[in-house]
């Protein structure tokens, strides 16, 4: 019974952790997406606009995320709907680009920054902190959900080197 139970909380914990790496990934990818597209447009074509700034740059990296966590660090969780997810996840986003968005307009309307520095940290640091702590939550729990009867047909969570195998192999 106890032995049942340590392997059921080790099991748990190395799918969260597992969950936790990939979504460290894909969000690495996408924070290098999203800063050198808004650095790119608020030192250059949009220099007057930051704010819309942030906005087409959090939409492109949204895009990327939205592909690499359903096919790679939810797939084992992600719904036969992609309808209904892709707009659980753009909802999601929509919400996280607020948080980040908010962030910029506070930084430079509230607190009068107006440096390309001050602006970045304000988004892409400080808002990007706040907005992927609500991300990794809403994805887990709200947008790659399945119900049990789902779960069986899809393919059971693998570990880390077999997923390295399975890139390798393609």
């Amino acid at each position: 019974m106890i032995s049942k139970l340590s392997r059921r909380i080790e099991n748990l914990f190395l799918t969260l952790w597992r969950e936790v790496a990939k979504f460290g990934a894909v969000g690495g990818v996408a924070f290098i997406i999203d800063s050198a597209i808004f650095l790119w447009l608020i030192s250059g074509p949009m220099d007057d606009s930051q704010l819309k700034a942030k906005v087409v740059s959090g939409v492109v990296a949204t895009l990327f995320s939205w592909v690499a966590n359903r096919y790679w660090t939810f797939r084992h969780k992600r719904s036969t709907g992609k309808t209904r997810e892709l707009v659980m996840f753009l909802v999601t986003n929509a919400i996280g680009l607020g948080i980040q968005t908010g962030c910029v307009g506070i930084a430079k309307y509230v607190l009068g920054m107006d440096s390309v520095s001050e602006v970045f940290i304000a988004g892409n640091v400080i808002g990007l902190v706040l907005a992927t702590i609500f991300r990794f939550f809403a994805y887990k729990y709200w947008v790659f959900t399945t119900d049990r009867t789902e779960l069986a047909d899809l393919p059971t969570e693998q570990d880390p080197a077999a997923d390295a195998a399975e890139v390798t192999s393609r």
